[in-house]
């Protein structure tokens, strides 16, 4: 069975936009792969999230072991703060245009990055819905139509935020970690938006986590896809498209001589979404995983669709 991968590039900064996009799409250019990039278009607030050392076990730890302050910049790290919030979007509107012509699929990852992901259980549901509109407006503003796929900040979702992208018609969400497409379940409710989870470990999870360093991860995503399953790995614009391009290049590079087969997530869900009676529902739960601070929703055990 041929391995196949999708790559899922999550833009959550003014300056994973502006640099670690243009430099990602150069080393996928040169390998002929395309992939699923989800922009975060409003405000980059992330500064803020400094206040997760209060609120998330093991962010401290996270931050100390990834070296985010050297990763993301001063500068970044005051966004929100110390310095006004830059409109990710707007600082470089013609670079989503550019992602679609050369074959990638431009989706959206919210629109202030740092208020899903730290409040989107607290939010109501006219705020939630707000969220979501305000990216789509910005989205529009950029690329003329809106987006069809939606991949939820830090991995956050309830079922106002799936019930908000079924009102909206998203054709898919990329919101949970998991191990195979599904319809998601809260409560009693299903609900209605095909659910693409990310399935392997992201590398700021498991870098210096127990001596594992970038060349490790590789290592272990190729492990992976000798399952058979597809796989779906979530990168981040600033760190695979900052420090670890070089390493990013060469995981490319080591999956074409393994034959490996790459899709886009939108191609994956309308392929799957023509037979979705025979799609599989599973309840949606919040977990923590090694490596990463705080709850992410996560694909529970898997159930037949009720006929």
């Amino acid at each position: 069975m041929t391995p196949r991968l999708g790559l899922k590039v999550d833009v959550d900064t003014l300056a994973g936009f502006r640099q670690g996009v243009p430099a990602l799409m150069d080393v996928l250019e040169a390998h002929q792969v395309k992939a699923s990039f989800f922009l975060a278009l409003g405000p980059d607030h992330s500064g803020r999230a400094i206040f997760r050392i209060f609120r998330q076990r093991g962010f401290l730890e996270k931050m100390w072991r990834t070296r985010a302050p050297s990763l993301y910049g001063f500068k970044t790290m005051c966004y929100g703060t110390l310095l006004p919030g830059p409109l990710i979007g707007a600082a470089a509107p013609r670079l989503a245009p550019r992602l679609a012509a050369a074959g990638h699929e431009v989706g959206l990852h919210g629109y202030d990055h740092v208020r899903w992901h730290d409040h989107l259980l607290r939010l109501s549901p006219a705020k939630v819905a707000r969220e979501i509109a305000l990216a789509q407006d910005a989205f529009a503003k950029c690329m003329g139509h809106r987006a069809l796929a939606f991949a939820a900040p830090g991995w956050q979702c309830s079922l106002t935020s799936r019930t908000v992208l079924a009102d909206q018609n998203f054709l898919y969400g990329s919101d949970t970690r998991g191990r195979t497409p599904y319809f998601p379940v809260f409560g009693d409710t299903v609900t209605a938006v095909l659910e693409i989870p990310t399935t392997l470990p992201t590398l700021d999870e498991l870098l210096g986590f127990h001596g594992c360093g970038a060349r490790d991860f590789t290592t272990l995503v190729l492990s992976r896809l000798e399952r058979g399953a597809p796989q779906v790995l979530t990168l981040h614009a600033e760190m695979e498209g900052g420090p670890f391009l070089g390493e990013f290049d060469r995981l490319l590079a080591r999956c074409r001589d393994r034959g490996v087969e790459f899709f886009r997530l939108q191609d994956w869900a309308r392929q799957l979404l023509k037979e979705p009676a025979g799609l599989p529902i599973s309840p949606v739960t919040s977990q923590r995983l090694p490596g990463r601070a705080g709850l992410v929703s996560c694909q529970g055990s898997l159930e037949a669709r009720p006929s």
